[in-house]
């Protein structure tokens, strides 16, 4: 069974509990990785900068503590290959209307399984619908 490296772990700490649950949970059917939970100042504005990001701070739902966004991706990470991080966030979708934790998912903002009308993709991108 997978499980979550210490760096992951530690960044999921810095995540809302209801994202906490949701990935403790996905970790034992899906490897992945942490790649970010809370952003403070320096690091969301650099993300935007790098175009990670379409928010500068303190508008990014990563921006509070604990952080309501998750940067979460397939391990190990290929970023070429797209339809393994839409499987992905089918699979991660699917644990929280199970789990009744309500989400919104970088690779389809408007929740309308039209996945070909986004402007922006963030497809590691998960946040609480809150």
């Amino acid at each position: 069974m997978p499980s979550f490296s210490a760096r992951s772990r530690a960044r999921l700490e810095t995540c809302h509990e209801d994202l906490q649950r949701l990935f403790n949970e996905v970790i034992k059917h899906y490897d992945c990785t942490i790649l970010c939970g809370h952003r403070g100042e320096e690091e969301q504005n650099e993300a935007f900068r790098q175009g990670r990001s379409q928010l500068q701070f303190p508008q990014s739902k990563h921006n509070s503590l604990p952080s309501i966004a998750v940067d979460v991706a397939p391990y190990p990470i290929d970023w070429d290959n797209r339809p393994r991080f839409y499987h992905f966030g089918g699979l991660v979708l699917g644990f929280s209307i199970g789990m009744g934790i309500p989400i919104r998912w970088g690779g389809d903002w408007d929740s309308d399984t039209d996945l070909d009308d986004q402007s922006f993709f963030d497809l590691p991108h998960f946040e609480l619908r809150l």
